[in-house]
């Protein structure tokens, strides 16, 4: 529940209202460990408190990453902050992404937008245990090519010749020559086997919904397709009530969920 103090070591602009902080403790009793899927209560004094999911390699403990979209009053003052600005960071809290559980598996990570930042500890996860894994897919889609997060990390992580990394774009504008549709177009060319793939979803509800729709024509059980639901949260400790979704509450249950523990409340308005 306590803060801790961080100072902001580099700011990266990702897109036009995305950037991406990494944050070093101001002494080693901040210092964070997390496991892939986590989120932090990141907070400035005069703006607010905000959840915000962890971007960065678990391995990485020296810096704390987060991947921000500057869409409300608390990330648009994060927005302008600069190198050696300071900030309080609680946490971290929730579930994880079942890594180490797919062990032995196909993986297939499968992402729209932002959604990318809570995957990609994940992904940092399976390719320094690549050896742990069987086929290793990564799906990506985005409105625009302008949109598109970490893209020199995509083309190093295309080149890799034991991983499938595909990306698609809504609108191709811009010079864009890769492929466009919306992401479950790319799902059929995924190269995995159903009956042993675990599948880790992250983006916006309506994209998830019709993934898993897509992922259930491949024949991939329910059991195995997690979701990361992340809306409504305040508070991290289910005191505000905020997130709260059917019987549940996202930040203490969540924000990972296995989709047929979940699939009843998704899409339901006003839950």
């Amino acid at each position: 529940m306590l803060p801790h103090l961080f100072r902001v070591h580099q700011v990266h602009r990702e897109t036009v209202d995305t950037f991406t902080l990494q944050l070093d403790p101001v002494d080693e009793r901040g210092a964070v460990s997390f496991v892939p899927g986590q989120f932090n209560m990141l907070y400035l004094p005069g703006a607010g408190e905000v959840p915000i999911s962890v971007s960065g390699d678990p391995a990485q403990a020296k810096h704390l990453t987060h991947t921000i979209r500057s869409v409300g009053a608390v990330t648009k003052v994060m927005d302008k902050l600069k190198r050696g600005d300071l900030l309080a960071v609680r946490g971290p809290f929730g579930t994880h992404w079942p890594v180490e559980e797919a062990e032995g598996n196909d993986i297939v990570i499968i992402a729209g937008g932002l959604g990318l930042a809570p995957l990609r500890p994940a992904f940092y996860q399976v390719l320094s245990d690549r050896e742990k894994y069987n086929k290793v897919v990564l799906l990506y889609g985005a409105r625009t090519p302008q949109d598109l997060l970490y893209r020199h990390e995509l083309e190093r992580w295309r080149g890799l010749l034991d991983v499938q990394v595909e990306v698609t774009v809504d609108s191709p504008v811009g010079g864009w020559h890769g492929d466009v549709g919306v992401i479950t177009t790319l799902i059929p060319r995924g190269h995995f086997d159903p009956a042993r793939t675990v599948a880790l979803v992250c983006g916006p509800e309506i994209m998830m919904r019709y993934t898993v729709m897509e992922l259930e024509k491949r024949e991939v059980s329910q059991n195995k397709i997690f979701v990361s639901i992340e809306r409504n949260m305040k508070c991290a400790t289910g005191f505000c009530g905020h997130c709260q979704l059917g019987p549940i509450f996202i930040c203490k249950d969540g924000p990972i969920f296995r989709f047929d523990l979940v699939k009843d409340w998704l899409g339901k308005r006003d839950i």
